[in-house]
């Protein structure tokens, strides 16, 4: 921290003038040099005493230099003593005269040049503070401060139409008090703009105005408990989570914080209410003043009055909205007026049919078009649906069917996961890569066709900057109605026939086939289970021989992994997520022994206590992926290297980890060629023997913000191509022979804080062609690109997008 001075300065300086002042008209040798010193002390005095007085009110430990504070004194000493001198002692007289002038001097260098000093260091270290203050507050956070984080609502889309009306009723029912009650539910068929209604509520001016930060926005898609709700909107206030002991408890403490934030009024909106959780809605009731709540669903929810129905578009909206989406407002078009308005027609004013529709359809030749209004003017639905939900199915059908096989099977395995939830493009881009024997850039390109067929969204949290594959911050999400559509592909066959098993254990329901004594044989290549705390049953005796991916989704505080695992001898992915807000506890992990043909394994919010309980090595394993996981117990054990359990390891991702120290062994690890430790705040230094990952290519350090230097042993990476140290803002210094990594061709530093200056080596970087910077280490860089004419030095600024990332 900052140098200041301490508080005794003051004090000290204030003896000393008070004696010259005393003493100089005795010390008449002295009388020049003594008014020189009083003169000094007049000055300074004041600033010293106003200092100390900051110091006091900030409770600043005291740390001026004890050297100055010991002259000072011998200083007040010394004065008296030069008041004794007899003229004729000449000898000391010059000894005495030589020492007070070593104390003016003492002072004078001290408030004119290490004052100063100290005041840039103060100012400097101050800057680097701020930063780390923001970039805790983003990592602690971001679920609150106008941050998309657990509860706060996301942006509407861009492009609305036909909205407008509903939002004025919205707000006369809620903000003006004429509705009656605190509960107002909205209502409509799939794909109606329910959500999109509530999220353009939730972002009006007028009503940010009235609710202010108080507004609330939680999906109950997945129907999740009142406890996961409740810790989340804790969370969401920055308050710890509670320890609840019962279900009245979790009540309790719930309308206690809202009494506590509510002292403005408050929005809590609740989307996408089930049927199977309609009595959930009532549990957050409470008789509080200017408390409302917003509830949409597709169901008609009793008991709260009369639901706000949310009717189809209009003909002209919803033609207006289909020619957006279909690029027909852009550019001209040779598509006859009549078939569209045929098309538009036959999305029966569903603004999800219209928006996937159009999209599929533009660019598209004119025949396509004309087999479109064919098909859509039949009007028969393949679906087995209520029939108010036939025409959506039938257009989301068809643009399910446009889609080529490749395509078609990538959409499908979203399902793999739970409806409303971010999919990490990561988590899909290592299912689609062992699946179909793609390198990861290409399995990468099935998300953006998914995005360009406006099948799937894709959010992207962060961007890299760095211009080479990184997926961590991209996420895939989809409507509810596609994922049915996908659901539905998956069903088609017979359990023990498919090819894509998908099973839901939550609320322990068990399906028919479900046996523990009778081996049930599966067919299925893609397996996904979802548990909860409610599945209680046991394991079912499943043979499941020819599974190659497996997608395990967690919603519980400890999970056993299950024994039919162990036959799972031609398992290449491994993928477990816990949605909970606390960690699971894994157990059993040692079944991963058996698991000998695995090659990718990624585990997201779960604590592990060993990377392998008996040293049985991965040899297969070529990827290992963690994800806000507690993993520091099995990265401390000593016994067991990770080298010798994962021996051919060539990328291992931490990210969001608590950790402390990496594992026993990861230096020995020389088949690693990708290294990314990101957003792990307690990691404070890497092992020197890092320098040993022979074939490493890219290395990411992004956001540890406690790492204080790199080891001068990192500079032996001499493949090392990729550097990323951005937002590590205890970094001070880079190896002086960093210029050693021949082969970096990019490095990023944007946001180092504490980094002033570079190593003259960085000159011998021949390869470096980018760096990644903010605007004061771009003024580093400048000197460098005068001598490689070839470096290109990219400015940038907060690359953060605060989004949701449970």
């Amino acid at each position: 921290m900052a140098m200041v001075l301490d508080a005794v300065l003051g004090k000290v300086l204030d003896e000393l003038l008070k004696t010259v002042v005393e003493m100089k008209d005795r010390a008449v040798k002295f009388r020049s040099t003594l008014e020189k010193l009083r003169e000094i002390l007049q000055i300074v005095e004041p600033v010293a005493r106003q200092i100390d007085g900051i110091n006091k009110r900030l409770d600043k430990p005291p740390k001026a230099t004890k050297k100055l504070i010991d002259q000072i004194k011998k200083g007040k000493e010394l004065v008296k003593e030069c008041s004794k001198v007899d003229r004729w002692n000449f000898c000391y007289k010059a000894n005495s005269q030589e020492k007070l002038q070593e104390l003016i001097d003492s002072i004078y260098r001290y408030f004119q040049l290490d004052m100063q000093g100290n005041i840039n260091v103060t100012v400097l270290e101050n800057q680097v503070l701020l930063t780390e203050i923001h970039a805790r507050l983003v990592e602690n956070a971001p679920r609150r401060i106008g941050l998309k984080g657990l509860c706060s609502p996301p942006e509407p889309p861009a492009f609305t139409v036909g909205l407008d009306v509903h939002l004025r009723e919205l707000k006369f029912k809620l903000l003006k008090d004429h509705h009656v009650g605190s509960v107002l539910t909205v209502t409509g068929t799939g794909g109606s703009g329910k959500s999109t209604l509530a999220k353009k509520f939730c972002s009006d001016e007028e009503v940010k105005g009235k609710f202010m930060d108080n507004i609330f926005f939680i999906s109950l898609a997945e129907a999740p408990k009142v406890s996961t709700i409740v810790e989340r909107l804790f969370e969401h206030n920055g308050y710890q989570k509670p320890e609840f002991q019962s279900d009245e408890d979790v009540a309790y403490q719930l309308e206690n914080l809202l009494k506590q934030i509510g002292k403005t009024p408050m929005l809590l909106v609740l989307d996408g209410v089930l049927p199977k959780s309609t009595s959930l809605v009532e549990k957050f009731v409470f008789q509080i003043p200017d408390y409302k709540i917003l509830v949409t669903s597709r169901f008609t929810i009793k008991g709260f009055g009369e639901p706000y129905v949310l009717k189809s578009l209009n003909e002209a909206d919803a033609l207006n909205l289909f020619r957006h989406y279909a690029s027909l407002d852009q550019t001209s078009s040779n598509i006859p007026d009549n078939v569209v308005k045929k098309i538009a027609k036959g999305c029966r004013g569903s603004p999800l049919a219209l928006l996937v529709t159009g999209k599929s359809l533009s660019l598209e030749a004119p025949v396509v078009w004309h087999n479109r209004a064919k098909t859509l003017s039949k009007g028969h639905s393949v679906l087995t649906y209520s029939s108010s939900q036939d025409v959506l199915f039938t257009c989301l059908q068809k643009s399910f069917d446009d889609l080529d096989a490749k395509v078609a099977e990538s959409f499908t395995d979203l399902s793999l996961f739970p409806e409303a939830q971010k999919i990490p493009a990561a988590a899909l881009v290592d299912i689609w890569a062992e699946q179909r024997d793609e390198d990861d850039d290409t399995a990468m390109e099935n998300i953006h066709e998914l995005v360009k067929r406006n099948v799937a969204d894709m959010v992207v949290t962060r961007s890299s900057a760095s211009g080479i594959g990184d997926y961590n911050y991209h996420y895939v999400t989809q409507h509810g109605l596609l994922r049915d559509i996908a659901i539905l592909q998956t069903s088609k066959l017979p359990t023990e026939k498919s090819h894509r098993l998908i099973i839901d254990l939550r609320g322990n329901h068990i399906p028919k086939w479900w046996t523990t004594k009778n081996e049930y044989h599966i067919a299925a290549h893609t397996l996904s289970i979802s548990t909860d705390e409610e599945f209680t049953s046991e394991w079912c005796n499943l043979q499941p021989n020819e599974v190659k991916v497996l997608v395990m989704n967690l919603r519980e505080k400890k999970h056993s992994l299950p024994m039919f695992m162990e036959k799972m001898n031609k398992l290449k992915v491994l993928i477990i997520t816990n949605y909970d807000v606390n960690r699971a506890e894994l157990e059993n992990l040692e079944r991963l022994d058996y698991l000998s043909d695995l090659k990718r394994i990624r585990l997201e919010k779960v604590s592990i206590p060993f990377l392998s309980k008996n040293g049985v090595p991965l040899k297969n394993l070529h990827k290992f992926s963690f994800f806000m996981c507690n993993v520091n117990e099995a990265f401390k054990i000593r016994t067991i290297k990770v080298s010798d359990v994962l021996p051919n390891l060539k990328e291992m991702n931490i990210d969001y980890c608590d950790m402390e120290e990496l594992p026993d062994g990861l230096s020995d690890i020389v088949s690693l060629k990708k290294l990314s430790i990101t957003n792990c705040h307690k990691l404070s230094k890497l092992p020197i023997g890092i320098g040993k990952l022979v074939n490493l290519e890219s290395l990411r350090l992004t956001s540890c913000t406690e790492l204080e230097e790199l080891p001068d042993s990192i500079t032996s990476l001499h493949k090392l191509k990729f550097l990323d140290i951005s937002d590590c803002v205890s970094l001070g210094n880079l190896p002086e022979n960093i210029g050693k990594l021949r082969s970096l061709e990019r490095f990023n530093c944007r946001g180092c804080t504490r980094l002033y200056e570079l190593p003259y080596s960085v000159n011998d970087l021949e390869s470096l062609s980018v760096v990644v910077c903010d605007e004061e280490r771009a003024a580093l860089w400048e000197p460098f690109r005068h001598i490689n004419s070839n470096l290109k030095v990219e400015e940038v600024t907060n690359d953060f997008n605060p989004v949701s990332l449970l």
